[in-house]
């Protein structure tokens, strides 16, 4: 965390980020994550994630959410893998201890 001082940095160090491709404009592929990723960062994170969904929480209801608006299971997955790290940098930044309140109705 004192070599890199933002999330924005930290998810496209942990291969987490989607960069573009295009070349001019007859050429344009999908957004991909970088395969030049810290491997065991992306990997601790993963399995964060899949933790993450198995609880009662608000990121268990994001994945479901998305599931069924028919996005892909594995980019829902990566999305929540850049929560987790935001949340993270928040915390710190803020100086506090991650407090959850879920309000149901």
């Amino acid at each position: 965390f004192s070599d890199i001082q933002s999330a924005r940095k930290m998810a496209c160090y942990a291969g987490v980020a989607p960069f573009e491709y295009s070349s001019g404009s007859s050429i344009y592929r999908k957004p991909r994550v970088s395969t030049m990723a810290d491997k065991e960062l992306k990997k601790v994170l993963h399995l964060a994630a899949l933790s993450s969904i198995r609880l009662k929480n608000d990121l268990a209801i994001y994945f479901q959410r998305k599931v069924a608006e028919g996005k892909n299971k594995m980019s829902i997955l990566n999305a929540i893998r850049n929560k987790i790290i935001h949340r993270i940098y928040a915390l710190i930044k803020n100086e506090s201890v991650y407090n959850f309140n879920l309000h149901m109705s």
